[in-house]
Parts: C-alpha cells; sequence; structure tokens
C-alpha cells in the first residue's frame, strides 16, 4: 500500500518518503499492540458462492429501491408514508445480523435505527405493506449466506 501511494503521488523527496515510512512503522506498532491487548478477533463463516448471489440481489434491490425513492421525490405531492415498524431476524451470528441491518440501511428509503435482542426498528420513508415480506425475503437470503461454522 505504501508503494502504490508513493508510486501515485509522484513526490520522491527524502523528507516526505521518510515520514512516508515512519507513519507506516508507527501505525503497525500501534496495531500490534492492540491486537495484544484485547485479542479480540472476528472470525468470517460466510459462503462466498451464495454472499457473490446475495450482493448482486442487494444491488438489484437498492437500485429498484432508488427508482421507488426518485419518483417520490419528483412527484407533485410527495406521496410520502412515513412509518417505523419491527422487523424480526433469523440470523445467528453478529456478523449476519450486521450484514442484515446494513443491508436494510443500504436500500434507499429505509433505514435500521434500533437493534434489539430479536428485532431491528426499522424506518421507512414510503411505507408499504409489501415492505414487511421483502425484508423478510432479505433476511431470509442474508441467512443463507452464513454458513454453520459461527453458528
Amino acid at each position: 500500500m505504501m508503494a502504490l501511494w508513493l508510486m501515485l503521488s509522484g513526490i520522491y523527496k527524502p523528507l516526505l518518503v521518510t515520514f512516508g515510512i515512519l507513519s507506516v512503522i508507527l501505525v503497525m506498532i500501534i496495531v500490534r499492540r492492540m491486537d495484544q491487548i484485547d485479542g479480540d478477533h472476528v472470525r468470517i463463516y460466510l459462503r462466498p458462492i451464495k454472499f457473490f448471489q446475495y450482493v448482486v440481489w442487494l444491488l438489484w434491490e437498492i437500485a429498484k429501491s432508488n427508482w421507488r425513492v426518485t419518483k417520490v421525490i419528483l412527484a407533485r405531492t410527495m406521496p410520502i408514508q412515513q412509518n417505523l415498524y419491527e422487523v424480526p431476524y433469523t440470523q445467528k451470528s453478529d456478523l449476519g445480523q450486521v450484514i442484515f441491518a446494513n443491508s436494510i440501511t443500504l436500500t434507499p428509503g429505509t433505514l435500521t435505527i434500533e437493534t434489539e435482542s430479536k428485532d431491528f426498528l426499522v424506518h421507512s420513508l414510503s411505507y408499504q405493506p409489501e415492505d414487511v415480506a421483502a425484508l423478510q425475503d432479505m433476511d431470509k437470503r442474508v441467512s443463507e449466506v452464513e454458513s454453520g461454522a459461527d453458528k
């Protein structure tokens, strides 16, 4: 990464290169020390093919939701129907829950506000009853991405 930065910057002055090297060494020392103190490691257990399929599906859902929100914003009457509702989740791992909550937030017009023990509180800009079914489908897809090792 350091070599890429140096190549892209195009500035090869000795003082700047020295500061860059010292900064990298300092960051490496700090990161190593942090790892020794807490020892907390995130284990990632995902099915790669399912995850790739999920990302493609999510990108399509984001595009569809973007179009829907654009139509709401550009409409003369702005048919906004805000709503807060709870969405239960079935993911077993913290990573799966984070993927699901962030997927909700990535979708334009929705926002994950709170995470509770068994459900998320979601805000929707233009709520429709089928939104709950769509989020249940998203929940199912995220659960399929998780592998059994971390459950």
